[in-house]
């Protein structure tokens, strides 16, 4: 049985930086013009505010 390919990376690009990654780049999808992003980017952004304040919490203080 084969097995599917593991995905490791989803990016939002732009027609040039695609353009800068080649031809050898052929898996992109072209998204309709008129889909928002608010929600998913708002959600990038209180995750990585999380994972900040968790990294602070743990970091030693001072010498």
């Amino acid at each position: 049985m084969a097995q599917t390919p593991q995905i490791v990376a989803i990016g939002l690009l732009t027609q040039h930086e695609l353009d800068l990654l080649g031809r050898g780049f052929d898996r992109a999808f072209p998204l309709d013009e008129e889909l928002v992003f608010e929600d998913l980017l708002r959600a990038i952004d209180e995750a990585e505010e999380a994972l900040q304040s968790r990294h602070d919490e743990h970091a030693p203080h001072g010498r």
